[in-house]
C-alpha cells in the first residue's frame, strides 16, 4: 500500500533517522518532514537523502494548525508519525511554557486537524504519537516501566508529555481517531544535539573540558541505541495494533557514573590518551531539581507482538557513536556554533 506519510520533528535526531530509514526503506512511500528547524532540528542531519524523489522538505511549526492543515490536505497525508517535541529537561525547568506550547499544543493542533481532514473516513490512517519513559515517573532499585505503569510525571517535560499522551488517547476515546503511542528509553547515537549527556561528554573531552555530573551521578537509565528505536517505529507504524501502546527499551541500565567512565576509557583509547585521563575531568555538580533516580524499560509487549529486539548492546553503540563524532568533527562545530542553521537558507531559500 502506498502511503504519504508527514513526519514531524523529522530534522531532529531521533525524527532524522527514522525519516531516513522510510525513505529508504519503503520507495512507494511519500515522506514528508514537517519541522519548524528549532536549535535542535537540523537539516544537515539528511543530506545524503534530501534529493530521493520520495523526499519532502516542509519547514513549518505544528502550532500553526493552519499550515498543518493546508499541508496533510495538499500531500494527501494519510498517516502521521509525530516525534517533534521539546525534550531537554533543564531546558523545561527554566522555561516550562515553551515546552507547554510545543508538546501539549502542537499535538493537540496535529491531532485536531487530523481529526477534521480525515474523519469521513479513517481507513487507512494512522496517527503515531512517540513519546518518552519519563512520563511513568521514577523507579526505586527494582522493577520496570510497563504500559500499564500509571503516568507520574516529574518534571515539567514529562508533564507535558504526559499531556500530549493524555490528548491522543482521549482523541482516539472521543473521536475514534486511529492512534498508536510509544514511549521509549533515553536515545543516543550519531546526530544528536551537543547538551545531551553522551553526545556532551563525547565533545566536552575532545576539547579536554570539565565532564560535568549531577549529583554523585548514581541516577540510572535504560539506553537505545538510535537506529534500534527507528527500527521499533518502523515495526509499531507498520504491525502495531491501533489504540495500543508499546514501550520500546534498550535492555541496557547504566548508573550515570559508570557510562561516563565507558565513554572515557573508550576516549582516552581513541585518543591515544593514557587510560584514566578523561576522567580526571568529570566535575560533580548539584543535583538537577526533581532528578527522577531510574528509570526502566520493560519492552516485552513490543518483542512478543512485534518481534522488535534491540541489535546492540551499549558498548558496541557507543564505539559507534564515539566513531561517528570523530568523522563529523565539522558537524560538531557546526551545530556548536550555530552555522548549521544556515543550512535551510542555502538548500531551500530562492526555490
Amino acid at each position: 500500500m502506498k502511503r504519504n506519510i508527514l513526519i514531524t520533528g523529522g530534522a531532529g535526531f531521533i525524527g532524522s533517522h527514522v525519516v531516513r530509514l522510510f525513505v529508504n526503506n519503503y520507495p512507494e512511500y511519500k515522506i514528508v518532514n514537517f519541522d519548524k528547524l528549532t536549535y535542535a532540528g537540523n537539516l544537515e542531519n539528511l543530506k545524503d537523502i534530501e534529493n530521493k524523489p520520495n523526499y519532502v522538505f516542509v519547514k513549518g511549526d505544528i502550532c500553526d494548525i493552519d499550515l498543518v492543515i493546508k499541508t496533510i490536505k495538499e500531500l494527501n497525508i494519510d498517516s502521521i508519525i509525530h516525534l517533534a517535541a521539546e525534550s531537554h529537561v533543564d531546558r523545561s525547568i527554566t522555561d516550562p511554557f515553551t515546552f507547554a506550547q510545543t508538546n501539549v499544543m502542537g499535538t493537540l493542533s496535529l491531532l485536531q486537524a487530523a481529526k477534521e481532514i480525515w474523519k469521513d473516513n479513517y481507513e487507512g490512517k494512522l496517527f503515531y504519537h512517540i513519546s518518552t519513559d519519563e512520563v511513568y515517573g521514577s523507579l526505586g532499585e527494582e522493577g520496570f516501566f510497563t504500559e500499564t505503569t500509571p503516568y507520574d510525571p516529574k518534571s515539567p517535560y514529562s508533564a507535558a508529555k504526559a499531556s500530549s499522551d493524555h490528548f491522543v488517547r482521549a482523541f482516539n476515546n472521543t473521536f475514534g481517531l486511529p492512534i498508536v503511542v510509544s514511549n521509549c528509553s533515553n536515545n543516543y547515537g550519531p546526530n544528536q544535539f551537543p547538551e545531551k549527556l553522551i553526545p556532551l561528554f563525547i565533545n566536552n573531552i575532545l576539547n579536554s573540558k570539565p565532564l560535568p555530573v549531577y549529583g554523585k551521578g548514581e541516577n540510572v537509565r535504560d539506553w537505545l541505541y538510535v537506529v534500534d528505536h527507528a527500527k521499533a517505529i518502523d515495526a509499531i507504524f507498520h504491525n502495531g495494533k491501533v489504540g495500543e501502546t508499546y514501550n520500546i527499551g534498550g535492555f541496557n541500565e547504566w548508573k550515570n557514573i559508570d557510562l561516563i567512565k565507558v565513554i572515557c576509557r573508550a576516549m582516552d583509547k581513541k585518543l591515544g590518551r593514557p587510560d584514566g585521563t578523561s576522567e580526571t575531568l568529570i566535575t560533580y555538580v548539584t543535583d538537577r531539581a526533581g532528578h527522577d533516580h531510574r528509570y526502566a524499560i520493560d519492552a516485552s509487549k513490543i518483542n512478543k507482538e512485534l518481534g522488535w529486539v534491540p541489535s546492540l548492546q551499549f558498548e558496541e553503540g557507543i564505539e559507534l557513536t564515539i566513531n561517528w563524532y570523530f568523522n563529523n568533527k565539522l558537524w560538531i562545530e557546526g551545530v556548536t556554533s550555530g552555522q548549521y542553521q544556515n543550512y535551510y537558507n542555502s538548500m531551500y531559500e530562492g526555490r
